[in-house]
Formats: C-alpha cells, sequence, structure tokens
C-alpha cells in the first residue's frame, strides 16, 4: 500500500508518463511504415491508447528498487534509530502507566547494548508479515553467551529453542520474532548466520531462539512468505535508538484485542538508590480479552470485548514478549523477572486463551555474567544481584510491558489483507472520549 497520496500521485503519473513514451514510438512506427498505404486518423487510435491505462489501478502497489540496503526489494526495512513515523504513544496522550520512570527512548533498547531490526513484507493484497530480530549486545553471542529464562504463560506456541534456554539457562543467539509458518526458515538464517561469523568456524550446535504469532487472519501465512534474507536483512539492520512500532516486522499481520496490534517497546529505569538499572520490554501482540488502559474498561466502553461477538472477536492468538535488564541476574531470577511480565499483560486485560502462545523471554546484558563457549576454567565466578534488591525490577517489568501492549496498539494503522480481511485501528477519537471520561487524560 502506498505510504502516502503523494507517492501514489507521483508512481501513477511515472507509469502514464512512461506508457504515453512506449505508445509514441509504436504509433511512429507504424506511420512510417504503412504511411504510403493507409491514412492515420489520430482520433481512430485514441481508444487503444486508453485501453491499457485501465491496468493503472490506483490499489496497485509500488515495489522499491533493489538496493545495497534491500537487496530484497519486497522487504522493507524499519530499523531502531532510523526516524519514527509520528503516531502517538501512550505519553503522548498524557497517560502514565505505573510509577516508575521510564529510559530515554522508552523503549527496549534503552537497556545498554540491546539492538533491534525489523524487516516488513508488504507486497500485493495478501502478504503481511515481518521479522523482527532482538540482539543483546553487539558481538558474537554464541561465543559470550548471555544468562537468559522462558516462562510459558500459556503453551499453544512455537518457541523454538526455549528447552534448551530453561536447561542450561543461557541465551547463545539473536532472539528473532515472525509468523507461525516462518519460524523454520528463521531458524535455518539464524543458525547459518551463526556458523558465519568469525570464531564460530567449528562449532556443530545452534541453539537458535525464535518465537512466533499467527497472523493468518491478514497475511497469507500457507505462502510461507519470510525467508532466510529477510531475517538476515533484520539481523544486520539492527540498530540501538528509537524502534518503530505498530504494523511492522512481525507485527505487521498480527491483531490485538479485535483491533490492529504490532510490535510495541517500553522501558523503566531504576533510581540510583535502587542501582540504577533499566528493564526494557518488546512485544509482539495478537491475543484477545477485554482491553483495559491503565485501569480504564476500554473494551467494554466500546463493545468490543471477548464473548461480545464470537464470530468478529476471536481471543485465540499469542504474544511475544521480550524482556532486556542490565541488572546483574542469574537464570533463576531473571525466571522470576519474566514472570512477572506476564503480570503486564493481565493489567490489559489479555486473558491467555486456549489457543494463544503467550511466552517470555529474559535476558540479561551485564558483561561480568557471560558464559564463554570454551570456558578456561571449570569454575565460574559471576556477581548475582541478591533476591531482596530484585523486586523493584520485577515492578519496572510489570510497567513496562503494560505500557509496551499499549504502544503496540495506538501505533497500529487500520490493515486490509488477505481475502479482503480488514482489521481496524482502535478509534483514536473513541478512546480520548473514554480516557478523559475516567480522568485518566486532561
Amino acid at each position: 500500500m502506498y505510504s502516502s497520496f503523494d507517492s501514489y500521485k507521483n508512481t501513477l503519473l511515472s507509469r502514464i508518463s512512461g506508457h504515453i513514451w512506449i505508445s509514441g514510438q509504436f504509433f511512429r512506427g507504424v506511420a512510417y511504415f504503412y504511411k504510403p498505404k493507409i491514412k492515420l486518423k489520430p482520433m481512430r487510435l485514441l481508444p487503444f491508447f486508453l485501453f491499457p491505462l485501465l491496468f493503472i489501478h490506483p490499489c496497485a502497489q509500488a515495489q522499491p528498487p533493489a538496493t545495497a540496503q534491500n537487496p530484497h526489494p519486497r522487504a522493507r526495512p524499519s530499523n531502531a534509530g532510523q526516524p519514527i513515523a509520528p503516531h502517538p504513544r501512550a505519553r503522548d496522550l498524557g497517560l502514565h502507566i505505573g510509577v516508575m520512570a521510564p529510559g530515554p527512548w522508552n523503549a527496549i533498547t534503552d537497556v545498554p547494548g540491546v539492538k533491534v531490526g525489523q524487516t516488513t513484507l508488504i507486497q500485493g493484497d495478501s502478504i503481511r508479515t515481518g521479522v523482527t530480530a532482538i540482539l543483546p549486545y553487539d558481538g558474537n553471542i554464541f561465543q559470550q553467551k548471555v544468562p537468559a529464562a522462558v516462562f510459558v504463560g500459556n503453551g499453544f506456541g512455537k518457541l523454538a529453542g526455549s528447552t534448551q534456554v530453561q536447561e542450561l539457562g543461557n541465551l547463545e543467539t539473536p532472539v528473532v520474532l515472525t509468523n507461525t509458518l516462518g519460524v523454520g526458515a528463521a531458524i535455518e538464517a539464524v543458525v547459518q548466520n551463526t556458523l558465519r561469523q568469525k570464531g564460530n568456524e567449528d562449532i556443530q550446535s545452534v541453539n537458535a531462539v525464535v518465537g512466533e504469532t499467527n497472523d493468518g487472519w491478514l497475511n497469507d501465512i500457507r505462502g510461507m512468505h519470510v525467508r532466510k534474507e529477510d531475517v538476515w536483512q533484520a539481523l544486520q539492520s539492527a540498530r540501538t535508538g528509537p524502534v518503530q512500532e505498530g504494523c511492522v516486522g512481525a507485527g505487521t499481520g498480527t491483531i490485538c484485542f479485535g483491533f490492529k496490534g504490532g510490535i510495541g517497546t517500553a522501558s523503566r529505569r531504576l533510581p540510583a538508590s535502587l542501582g540504577g538499572y533499566t528493564v526494557g520490554v518488546l512485544v509482539q501482540t495478537n491475543f484477545g480479552g477485554v482491553l483495559e488502559i491503565d485501569g480504564v474498561p476500554v473494551g467494554k466502553e466500546l463493545g468490543q470485548f471477548e464473548l461480545s461477538d464470537k464470530l468478529k472477536n476471536p481471543v485465540d492468538g499469542s504474544c511475544m514478549i521480550v524482556v532486556a535488564t542490565d541488572a546483574p541476574l542469574d537464570a533463576r531470577n531473571l525466571g522470576r523477572l519474566a514472570k512477572r511480565a506476564f503480570m503486564g499483560l493481565a493489567r490489559t486485560g489479555g486473558i491467555a486463551s486456549n489457543g494463544s502462545g503467550d511466552f517470555v523471554i529474559a535476558f540479561s546484558t551485564d558483561d561480568s555474567l557471560r558464559i564463554p563457549h570454551q570456558p578456561a576454567q571449570s569454575v565460574l565466578l559471576r556477581k548475582d544481584l541478591q533476591n531482596d534488591a530484585v523486586t523493584p525490577l520485577f515492578m519496572a517489568a510489570i510497567e513496562a510491558t503494560e505500557e509496551a501492549i499499549i504502544n503496540s496498539l495506538l501505533a497500529a494503522e487500520t490493515t486490509k489483507g488477505r481475502d479482503g480481511h480488514i482489521i481496524p485501528s482502535i478509534p483514536m477519537d473513541k478512546l480520548l472520549v473514554i480516557l478523559r471520561k475516567y480522568n485518566r487524560i486532561k
């Protein structure tokens, strides 16, 4: 779809001018060869000129050209660190979810070292999907693994690599999110990317961590359009700074609470007296329930919630939650942190329905906790935050997850996809009225 009327107008004018030039060359040739025999009348040729214009349809999609930065023309990189579209976030509306302060970007990239890269696939009328990659730090993660944990809120999903993370307590690849049937291609891409890294020439086992949600209502998921190149592009484009939200990357075709969902992010920073640590969250929202925003029953007020209309408001879906922190947490306490992130999902009204795959992946970027692939000694000495000091991080994870989910809804746009299905964005005019009614904004 075109990003603006101007882009559509420019494309249309370009096609018309090209058509005029080609037609002119054709008629010149006809006149050259047949001039002695026939007398051409311009008005009789007019229908032959106009007929091809019928195929220049306003809904036709212009494909971007291949470039060194985007060798896969159908894929649009959506990088962190790049200018962000002017969609309101929760704080732009005057909402202040929780009591803790966010980081500078209010994003998972506020955690030092964390980078996010995204590839968005929008093609024709039925491809609405993509890839989102989260890198704990810039370097060889396989050789210097990070402590990690997984929490399963509801296991109807395909979080590849989760069992080894749970068993060994570490992460050795970036975390990649995509659609359900794109998991296989993403695993292969992550493995190959790891094998190509310097220092990994002899490794023969890679635990790729790939999560998913099912975007089959808007996306031709059976076409399996996510390819290895899309994953590599997301990995290579990963940046720090602001993270694009809404209908991008793995959130391009997702649905949340019956509205258009997508990618969302938020962060919380502890005061210096509590360590000054940061907790950042990124979500891929594709689940249902009864939407609440900062305690306001928005879903109920809008009349759109689970069981309100079984046909038009399915609640099955999934939610992938990635939690990063620079606090020195071992795998055990990261598991506890991941559980609290799931509480943030519950605060938005999510119900973890039978068909919803709800997973949380948490990791620490503290470089003193990294686990070498080939340690020089059999005993590893590491510092761990004591249990009593973890409580503020729990609150940070809850608040950041809640706000990230709301941000994913606010940034998403009404989307038309497979079989003409249309999923609306949350109605901003009605939302503002409801939030004012409950004194959440002025």
